[in-house]
């Protein structure tokens, strides 16, 4: 560690004022080095009480590995980029040139993050943008339910952390008081010759903090974010405990109590649907969800199962 990390990290395990002479000595360099590296964390977007007995560090929101690291994932395999053109691109980039087999790529911008069938979407500077890559090299039909998993991991730790009653909408969406607060993205890269998915991508964004008026004014009655006022918790730990969850739901596999969780948060579940499918749009009450993922849709003629790779819900009804 440099001393800039040395300090952050001495300073967040006591908690309290310390003067540079003290930090100077624990960390065995000079005052004039403490100063220069507080200052240097300050411009990075660091606070600090500056106090005549020392330093205080004040809390930040800054996105930092450290802070995010689990047993599942370490510190060396998040990445993290102020700006980027989307973090699913990032991750792609690093399976397509075989830099590493898991990581977590982060910002807090992107400039041309998309969804479902490529749709871009609204993404301001500093929320929560994340992809996640993972090198299964399974066949597809042995592939958990990496959306599900995800969607059960985000909605339980916005429940835990933020104290907000979440939903989930079919296949992929986390709503709070009926407005959309987080997509999810599940991506496969395939081997042509093993015929096997040798890479996954899940991408996940969250409006972290946006006061409801900043959103474009057709997205106010459709979008919300987890604060609008001043966060009580920070991204860091939002987002460590995302992956915690998400991680032990995956070593807990084959078990899928999972599936009940996120059966019991859908709204969908017993209303009444629409979709298209072959030009046509079609109409009927949702019944249930597969272990496989799949929406069941019945209608006076017939019963649909849906796939969320193929298909997306145009209204749901009362």
């Amino acid at each position: 560690m440099n001393t800039k990390q040395k300090i952050l990290a001495y300073m967040r395990e006591h908690q309290q004022i310390i003067s540079g002479e003290k930090l100077a000595n624990e960390l065995q360099v000079s005052r004039t080095a403490i100063w220069k590296a507080i200052r240097e964390l300050e411009k990075s977007g660091y606070h600090f009480d500056h106090l005549a007995n020392g330093y205080r560090l004040l809390p930040s929101d800054l996105i930092e590995p450290a802070l995010i690291s689990n047993p599942y994932l370490t510190e060396e395999m998040i990445f993290y980029r102020a700006s980027t053109v989307s973090t699913m691109q990032d991750a792609k980039t690093a399976a397509i040139n075989n830099q590493l087999k898991q990581g977590l790529f982060i910002a807090d911008e992107q400039t041309q993050g998309h969804g479902r069938f490529g749709r871009q979407f609204f993404s301001p500077n500093g929320q929560i943008y994340m992809s996640l890559l993972l090198s299964p090299n399974q066949h597809f039909q042995e592939l958990p339910q990496y959306t599900l998993l995800s969607a059960v991991a985000v909605a339980s730790a916005i429940d835990q952390l933020v104290g907000e009653k979440t939903t989930i909408k079919w296949v992929n969406d986390i709503f709070i008081n009926q407005k959309k607060v987080c997509g999810i993205l599940t991506e496969a890269i395939s081997d042509f010759e093993s015929q096997r998915i040798s890479h996954v991508i899940i991408g996940i964004g969250i409006n972290f903090f946006i006061e409801q008026e900043k959103f474009p004014e057709d997205l106010r009655q459709k979008v919300t974010a987890l604060f609008h006022q001043q966060p009580t918790i920070t991204r860091n730990e939002l987002i460590r405990l995302i992956w915690q969850n998400f991680f032990e739901l995956c070593a807990a596999l084959p078990d899928t109590h999972y599936l009940e969780y996120y059966r019991q948060k859908s709204f969908v579940l017993g209303k009444k649907v629409s979709f298209q499918q072959n030009g046509q749009t079609i109409s009927g009450k949702a019944k249930a969800i597969t272990d496989n993922g799949e929406l069941v849709v019945e209608t006076p003629t017939q019963t649909y199962y849906l796939s969320s790779g193929e298909i997306s819900l145009e209204k749901i009804e009362d």
